[in-house]
């Protein structure tokens, strides 16, 4: 199992800090108020020097930061942030893909420049909607000013490649309000776009009020039809839908998500980061102080376990099927040295007869039904290897 002595050529970075906790989120962020900002930047330090002693990188070919809001920092944190980045991960790909997810309206040309400057080459914006009245239902403190502004900043900057993510399935959202959206977004003509549903997750404002049968969202129906709105209108724009909720132009898909999806292993720092390295996979310590307590004895892990090869095969089928053009055979053998119909083959036959899966030339895809019923395609795999594949 490959997964078990490859070392990660990806880094996943978590800044835990927000300016305000919106109403749908269950990520690891706590409000930026009174929080020990450059203690944990030490504490990010020490986790980076200890992983990279223990597993020592080699060329890095995509770097994430992630949040939280990592452009709550200043522009002095941003440097020094940045700067440690590139002492415990020195050997960067010529062309690495290094992303930063911002919030429009936190971006002062400032802290752009000190993060062109860091290395960041590629901005997540966090946009969510172009409708005020939508952003503020849902907790967002943004408005579509603060959009355009953020965007023009970047440009301005020298950046250019740019994502921005939007949401469906939001409470009073319509089919019109997401088509005016679509507009709006499409007359940016970024290279790459991002579009989620909402999901209602547990220990959310949103939650509370969905368990009270006070959050207004749109029929099943009508979620169905602004998925199918946002192909069709990205389709026709020149983009190429290459993950379930990803679109982008040729040559600007995320190759950091695409680490995740290809099933390859990366390293996880921060409060409450995942991490898979040689095979295993851990969490660290969520909360702000404990976790910068921790790294001052050791690695701040909270739990971790080491990934079974039937795990690790079922991995594979349910996060590449997540990949438009899907799953290929070559890459699963490369990956455990066994053949993927030999595993999956009862399964892989259930759902071509479904026609839910489509045979390619390498491998096997999502059909058009099969992108739309994703989670239970995925689900077929949890257990399913055929029994002779499992002694």
């Amino acid at each position: 199992m490959i997964q078990r002595h490859e070392t990660p050529q990806a880094v996943y970075i978590h800044i835990p800090f927000c300016t305000n906790k919106c109403h749908y989120c269950d990520f690891n962020s706590y409000v930026l108020k009174g929080q020990p900002v450059m203690d944990y930047l030490d504490a990010l330090e020490r986790e980076m020097e200890q992983t990279a002693t223990l597993v020592p990188p080699r060329q890095i070919e995509t770097i994430f930061v992630g949040g939280g809001t990592p452009t709550v920092l200043l522009p002095d944190q941003m440097e020094s942030f940045l700067r440690r980045v590139k002492t415990y991960f020195p050997d960067q790909a010529p062309n690495i893909e290094f992303t930063m997810e911002a919030n429009p309206g936190t971006t002062d040309l400032e802290k752009l420049q000190a993060m062109k400057e860091g290395g960041v080459n590629r901005i997540s914006f966090g946009v969510q909607s172009f409708d005020n009245a939508l952003l503020e239902g849902i907790g967002r403190i943004h408005n579509t000013d603060d959009v355009y502004r953020s965007l023009e900043n970047a440009r301005k900057v020298g950046f250019t490649n740019m994502s921005i993510d939007l949401m469906f399935g939001l409470p009073k959202q319509t089919v019109a309000t997401m088509n005016d959206s679509l507009d709006k977004a499409l007359a940016l003509d970024l290279p790459h776009y991002s579009i989620y549903s909402l999901k209602v997750e547990e220990n959310t404002l949103f939650h509370t009020l969905y368990q009270k049968n006070q959050l207004p969202l749109p029929e099943e129906d009508e979620e169905l039809d602004m998925f199918l709105l946002i192909m069709n209108r990205l389709k026709d724009a020149g983009y190429t839908q290459y993950e379930i909720s990803n679109f982008a132009k040729p040559g600007f898909e995320s190759r950091h998500n695409s680490m995740y999806w290809l099933n390859r292993s990366y390293y996880g720092i921060g409060a409450g980061a995942h991490g898979y390295t040689r095979g295993i996979r851990h969490i660290n310590i969520k909360g702000v102080q404990p976790y910068i307590d921790a790294t001052r004895t050791g690695l701040p892990i909270l739990e971790k376990h080491e990934v079974s090869e039937q795990d690790a095969m079922e991995d594979f089928m349910m996060v590449g099927l997540r990949l438009l053009k899907g799953v290929r055979s070559a890459d699963f053998y490369t990956q455990f040295q066994r053949e993927l119909e030999s595993v999956f083959g009862s399964v892989l036959n259930k759902l071509l007869s479904q026609k839910l899966l489509e045979k390619t030339a390498d491998g096997y895809r999502l059909s058009e039904q099969g992108v739309l019923l994703g989670n239970e395609v995925f689900g077929e795999f949890l257990g399913g290897l055929e029994q002779a594949s499992v002694s």
